[in-house]
């Protein structure tokens, strides 16, 4: 598997080849990013009043997404964001607690767009959403800054996704197969394995490069998750982004966007990165929260019209480029396990695809719980061949009929004999599901996962002739 080495070159795990250029930023990077910061004018203005989560500042001429410094009384100092402008003040929104604020506090802002430092050091790293290292190890040596608002690709630019990657899991790399460049998304309840499964992708995928963002947790979690579900070798070649639930709503927002901007440098070295976002629904919430403590009207389920505008903004900056590519997988915690419900149903519409982890499932202990009929890859048909596609209908037709007689089956009311394909539903139905199960200390190369369904949908065929043939014996007697 390829891996950045100490020089900043790409190289592959076992003979050391070189499949991409250097990581080392150029010179002009450094001096453009240099100059970019000594010519941003620093403009100040005073508190004017305080608004929940919110601060309006008069005299500060600066633009939406602007980063604020807020200068308090007792020599302290707190970040902030604009995040609108209304009757000649700049609303910001803290980084921070507003405890300790008052009226007539200076704030200074820069009007230049906010860029965050990027670098090769962030891998094997676990920073928050200002960059601030959380392992206790010394801040990484980072001499190049991104956007952190960059615009996506534009869509000419773009490169067909036309690889598969990947990703270590059975059920995903073979009936849902994901393309270099993919924007997946995992929709699920709580407690049926969101977090297990990213680990899993993390630790087995075919990437260069993982970025995590963890936005929302419970602190417990995301130790849990880097110790447990990343592992060791996971973290060595991911660079993490954390934002706890206690965080403020716009530090939230802010980490989703700074680990894309990690996943953009690493793909403009011209790796392939998988970006991780656990999860969207809960910098959705962040963003709830800022638009509406901003006088935005709520709309659907409260959220204002500034976070569904948010999504697209966030999501189409992964994808393929001439240079790399970011495959993106974002997880949606679904209300009441409620696909309709308006976040996920807007998330689906921007997203590549949707991974459904159905509760049925995890009920019986059937991990990774992933349910292959609800769930779709709109890319699949582009990223493999003829052969394994015929084998993907093969394993969803015994699924579709197992679904349709098993409580026929458990009831006793099955005869064995009277349908075929009854028949055949029930006499795969193990074999298949062995195949969609897998532990979670064990990663499963893409070639194996889609060779093993080949022979899986070779043997459903060959049943059903067999089925077919002692149907027709039945009849003619």
């Amino acid at each position: 598997m390829p891996l950045l080495s100490s020089s900043g070159i790409a190289t592959d795990r076992h003979g050391g080849r070189v499949i991409a250029s250097a990581a080392t930023p150029s010179v002009f990077d450094l001096v453009a990013s240099e100059v970019d910061d000594v010519l941003t004018e620093a403009v100040s203005g005073r508190i004017a009043s305080v608004q929940g989560l919110t601060v309006m500042a008069a005299g500060l001429p600066v633009p939406v997404g602007s980063r604020c410094t807020i200068r308090t009384r007792r020599n302290g100092s707190v970040d902030g964001e604009v995040v609108g402008l209304c009757d000649g003040c700049a609303i910001v929104s803290v980084l921070g607690q507003v405890t300790g604020l008052a009226p007539g506090d200076p704030v200074v802002c820069r009007s230049g767009p906010p860029r965050v430092p990027v670098g090769q050091d962030l891998l094997g790293r676990v920073i928050d959403g200002q960059g601030r290292p959380l392992d206790g190890r010394p801040a990484p040596v980072l001499n190049v800054r991104y956007p952190l608002y960059r615009d996506p690709p534009p869509a000419m630019l773009r490169r067909p996704i036309d690889q598969p990657l990947g990703l270590g899991i059975r059920a995903l790399d073979g009936l849902l197969t994901t393309g270099r460049g993919q924007r997946l998304g995992i929709f699920a309840g709580t407690g049926v394995g969101k977090s297990v499964l990213l680990g899993m992708i993390c630790r087995h995928t075919q990437a260069d490069v993982n970025v995590v963002a963890l936005v929302g947790e419970r602190g417990r979690e995301v130790r849990e998750f880097i110790d447990k579900d990343l592992g060791r070798d996971g973290l060595a070649r991911s660079a993490v982004v954390v934002c706890t639930s206690d965080a403020a709503p716009a530090l939230r927002v802010r980490a989703c966007f700074h680990a894309t901007a990690i996943a953009e440098f690493f793909r403009d070295q011209g790796l392939d990165v998988l970006l991780m976002m656990d999860s969207l629904t809960r910098m959705a919430m962040a963003q709830r929260q800022i638009g509406l403590a901003a006088g935005e009207p709520p709309t659907a389920k409260g959220y204002p019209p500034s976070t569904f505008a948010l999504l697209p903004r966030l999501l189409e900056r992964a994808g393929r480029t001439q240079q790399g590519s970011i495959t993106g997988i974002y997880t949606v915690l679904v209300e009441g396990d409620d696909l309709g419900e308006p976040l996920a149903d807007a998330a689906r519409g921007a997203l590549d695809g949707h991974i459904w982890l159905a509760r049925s499932l995890a009920n019986r202990a059937h991990y990774p719980a992933v349910d292959v009929l609800n769930s779709v890859s709109r890319v699949a048909d582009d990223v493999v061949d003829a052969e394994q596609r015929a084998a993907v209908l093969e394993v969803k037709r015994v699924l579709a009929v197992w679904n349709d007689i098993e409580d026929l089956v458990s009831i006793g009311a099955y005869v064995a004999g009277a349908n075929a394909d009854y028949d055949l539903a029930v006499q795969m139905r193990p074999a298949v599901f062995a195949y969609l199960q897998q532990p979670r200390d064990v990663g499963v190369p893409f070639e194996q996962a889609a060779a093993e369904l080949k022979a899986l949908g070779e043997r459903i065929r060959q049943l059903r002739a067999e089925l077919a043939t002692a149907a027709e014996r039945r009849a003619a007697k």
